[in-house]
């Protein structure tokens, strides 16, 4: 398995290679052209090739756009485990069963050289980052240099597998009981991570370096290595069978192939992300879970609040954490907001029957709004504005000034409202389950709410359906709440989200403790 921009390739047992979209799941296309199982794979620095290696005996060169195949290298005798293309896409390296490792000609097909030297079979096989030198590993516990011509330039005990940084300036070695961290160029071991429980079967970098993946059995290890000391900093558990392959999508993101016939997509938590600055002791012992989510996309943040009373504000494109900070909303609040507003982070929340407005910059309570109303309260949310607080129940909409605490604005209903709100701007839209959208104005100077007769929104207004089976392991249709129009699937947990927030480009989403952040620029279907 390989990833590049949002592309998860698979190969499988019947010797066709799965093609499937990370934000989705969903299968973009199929290669076709291997006998036998797909043993090895691997994406030209650009993305715009991929090599495959399979038990056929075959190495075949592929058009990723088309997915057609460029050219097909034959010689091997044996299962092929490993395969890397240069830099400058002149050569193709492979590694085999038979021991030997293989350089190819990519112009005209033909074998350039075949090294020998290792005496059991070559498992890893990886050009350097300037293709000047390559480096394989073996079975016979040795790691080895080789020159472009194929002479050997040194040698290092290490394996039977390597897995290379993205600037392929450090390498990890293993299989055995202790996984090291090596020099690419000197060989030098920078960091050791003791396995005891078992024999590693599939290992990777994060794209930063700072982490290393480990695949033991059915279960992911994460590990911290930009210390002195490596620890060990999440776990991963949910796979039924022997996971053989393991890559990371963001240095937040990874994604795991298992005999168990699945691929699975993990978030990472905030251990790897910025220190959180929380209250001890009020922070349970169970992870955290996220109430909300708020997007900002013309900012380029999203903003999350648990159950912890920890608000964290989230770059968009990189999942770090900008900024935290601890709030008395904890525990099981699920009606609360968060939006930034003229530099000021302002949360609000609904408890015994007060709506609370806090000023999480400067850590105080800014006001309370009594909220004097006997209906079920439905939904709580800050204008796109960020000057009024919108509360919804089951037959009215109240809005507030955030500033002065005063009303500014209601709507009657006349209708028991099943859904919540989508606010963008001073606007603000009603969904029910069996009824028509509404929509209401709620910024017009002088002016009470004015309905909108034209209630179209220029994006779907996401609704999850079926989230709370729990057993449900297909796809989960997202469904456009105005229309009832299917918009895309999600699937596994990325269809039970505790908390979302969309735009239309950028989806923000909650699941337990974590928090994901998408961009369907290219997803969506026109």
């Amino acid at each position: 398995m390989v990833w590049w921009r949002n592309t998860v390739v698979v190969g499988i047992g019947s010797g066709k290679i799965i093609i499937l979209n990370e934000v989705t799941g969903t299968n973009v296309s199929v290669l076709s052209g291997h006998t036998r199982w797909v043993a090895s794979l691997t994406f030209s620095f650009d993305g715009a090739l991929l090599v495959s290696g399979s038990d056929d005996r075959t190495i075949k060169l592929w058009d990723i756009q088309t997915g057609g195949v460029i050219k097909t290298f034959s010689g091997h005798t044996s299962v092929i485990w490993s395969v890397s293309i240069s830099l400058d896409y002149t050569t193709i390296a492979s590694g085999s069963r038979n021991m030997t490792v293989w350089l190819w000609d990519v112009e005209t097909g033909e074998c350039r050289h075949i090294i020998e030297g290792h005496t059991r079979s070559v498992k890893s096989v990886s050009f350097s980052k300037h293709s000047k030198i390559l480096i394989s590993s073996s079975e016979d516990h040795t790691v080895r240099w080789w020159g472009a011509d194929g002479h050997q330039i040194q040698q290092a005990e290490g394996g039977p597998m390597v897995a290379f940084s993205s600037d392929r300036t450090h390498f990890v070695s293993f299989g055995g009981e202790v996984i090291t961290v090596q020099n690419t160029d000197s060989g030098v071991v920078v960091a050791e991570i003791p396995v005891a429980s078992g024999q590693v079967k599939s290992c990777c970098f994060s794209p930063d370096g700072r982490t290393v993946a480990l695949a033991i059995k059915y279960t992911i290890y994460l590990w911290d290595i930009s210390g002195t000391v490596p620890h060990l900093v999440e776990t991963f558990v949910g796979h039924t069978g022997i996971i053989y392959s393991l890559a990371f999508s963001s240095p937040y993101s990874l994604i795991s192939a298992s005999w168990d016939k699945s691929v699975k997509f993990w978030q990472i938590g905030g251990s790897l992300i910025a220190p959180v600055i929380a209250n001890p002791e009020s922070t349970p012992l169970a992870p955290a879970l996220v109430k909300s989510v708020s997007l900002q996309s013309e900012d380029g943040i999203a903003i999350s609040s648990d159950s912890a009373g920890v608000v964290r504000i989230l770059d968009i494109l990189t999942g770090t954490c900008k900024a935290s900070f601890q709030t008395p909303c904890i525990g099981d609040i699920n009606l609360r907001d968060t939006q930034l507003v003229d530099g000021r982070l302002i949360l609000i929340w609904y408890a015994d029957e007060e709506v609370h407005v806090w000023d999480a910059t400067k850590d105080q309570l800014l006001r309370k709004i009594h909220i004097p109303f006997g209906y079920k309260a439905k939904d709580l949310r800050i204008s796109g504005d960020g000057s009024k607080v919108l509360y919804l129940n089951i037959l009215t909409i109240h809005a507030w000034s955030i500033w002065t605490g005063e009303a500014v604005g209601e709507v009657k209903l006349g209708s028991v409202v099943c859904e919540g709100l989508t606010v963008y701007g001073t606007k603000v839209w009603v969904h029910s389950e069996h009824l028509p959208t509404q929509a209401w104005d709620f910024g017009i100077p002088g002016s009470s709410p004015v309905q909108l007769l034209n209630i179209s929104l220029d994006r779907p207004c996401l609704n999850f359906v079926d989230r709370t089976k729990i057993w449900n392991t297909g796809p989960s249709r997202v469904e456009d709440s105005a229309t009832g129009k299917v918009v895309f699937h999600l699937f596994g947990k990325y269809g039970k989200p505790s908390a979302s927030q969309w735009d239309g480009q950028y989806l923000v989403v909650g699941y337990g403790s974590e928090v994901l952040i998408v961009d369907f620029l290219n997803v969506i279907p026109q």
